[in-house]
């Protein structure tokens, strides 16, 4: 089980999301204001965790997700990010799989991802993780107990 995130390790979370888009001032802000409630994804509540994955004492890799009501789901997965010297080794597999157990012990089945269209590797990682097409920019687990199920 990873551990969960330490104020301490934003800049390393934002590092890791600044490979993809953006620069690393903007992802500590935008983090930071996640994690302390400063900024609401649409129709969310303000329940939210974030798993790291570590390595040699290094964060690697994380999660991020909260409970919402938007699209009729329960919980909203926000952003999952691995380092690319650390992806396709099962590291953003072991992340969906924790926020999947926490959304289950808050009795959130239904979960709910935005992923642009054009990110057919992200969209292929949720689709072989039980992810099904929501609309042209969402995907949705319908019950994302499946999931452990599967892999469990």
């Amino acid at each position: 089980m990873s551990p969960p995130l330490r104020l301490i390790d934003v800049p390393a979370l934002a590092r890791i999301r600044a490979q993809d888009w953006g620069n690393g001032e903007y992802w500590v802000w935008r983090v930071t204001a996640y994690l302390q409630g400063e900024s609401h994804p649409r129709q969310s509540s303000p329940e939210r965790v974030v798993f790291v994955a570590e390595s040699k004492q290094r964060v690697v890799g994380f999660v991020a997700g909260h409970l919402t009501r938007r699209y009729k789901c329960d919980g909203e997965l926000e952003w999952i990010n691995v380092l690319s010297e650390y992806q396709r080794r099962g590291v953003a597999s072991v992340l969906l799989r924790q926020l999947a157990e926490w959304f289950r012990e808050r009795n959130a089945f239904r979960i709910c991802v935005d992923v642009q269209p054009k990110n057919t590797v992200a969209r292929s990682f949720y689709r072989q993780h039980g992810a099904e097409d929501l609309n042209l920019h969402w995907l949705v687990w319908p019950d994302i107990r499946r999931l452990l199920e599967v892999q469990g």
